[in-house]
Formats: structure tokens, C-alpha cells, sequence
């Protein structure tokens, strides 16, 4: 019904950049928030960055000031800048949304999760 997929995972040396992005696709009636999760071999998944619609944002302590987290609505696409990347930083990193679905005459909402894109950041 909602498809989100992922990109812009991959291998950068420490201190380097990545871009990830994901687009959703479906029987979208609206998304409210969106977000990057992540997780490390052996831990829980946690989030990263999430972002309302109305463009509001909000950042693990680890990340704050390295990431940047954007939206393009008429794209249904939201961004995760990644810059300063360390070790520490390397995980699968999980697409969220937030998302109101056309059910017959009415909506629906639920959470819906992309397929995960590895970052391995390399010391």
C-alpha cells in the first residue's frame, strides 16, 4: 500500500559526507512525520533525526550539529545530510513515516518502514 525506498548508503572514510534519501510512494493521502533511525550490530534501533510537516525538527544528542535532516513534500521525500562521520556512526540506517492512506472514503494512519541502507564508516 505505502512503499518507502531508501538510498545513498555505502562506505566513507571518517570525517567524510553521505546523503541519504527516501522516497515514499502509494495511496498517500498525507505524511505527517518522517524520519532516520539506525541500528549497530548487537544494539537497539534508535532514532537519528525526525521532521513534522511543518518542516519542525529533532536530533539524538550523538548527531546534533554533524546531521541534517530536510523534507520535499511535494516529493514525499525526506533527507538525512550526514557529514563529520565517525565509527561510531556506522549501522543500518531505517526510513519512518508517518502516513494517512485512502481506505474506500476515509484515511487511515499508520507507520511504515523502508528496507534499511547500510553506512559503514570506515576509521
Amino acid at each position: 500500500q505505502v512503499q518507502l525506498v531508501e538510498s545513498g548508503g555505502g562506505l566513507v572514510q571518517a570525517g567524510g559526507s553521505l546523503r541519504l534519501s527516501c522516497a515514499a510512494s502509494g495511496r498517500i493521502f498525507s505524511i505527517n512525520a518522517m524520519g532516520w533511525y539506525r541500528q549497530a550490530p548487537g544494539k537497539q534501533r534508535e532514532l537519528v533525526a525526525d521532521i513534522t510537516s511543518g518542516g519542525r525538527t529533532d536530533y539524538a544528542d550523538s548527531v546534533r550539529g554533524r546531521f541534517l535532516i530536510s523534507r520535499d513534500n511535494a516529493k514525499n521525500t525526506v533527507y538525512l545530510q550526514m557529514n563529520s562521520l565517525k565509527p561510531d556512526d556506522t549501522a543500518v540506517y531505517y526510513c519512518k513515516a508517518k502516513v494517512a492512506t485512502v481506505q474506500g472514503i476515509s484515511a487511515m494512519t499508520g507507520d511504515y518502514w523502508g528496507q534499511g541502507t547500510q553506512v559503514t564508516v570506515s576509521s
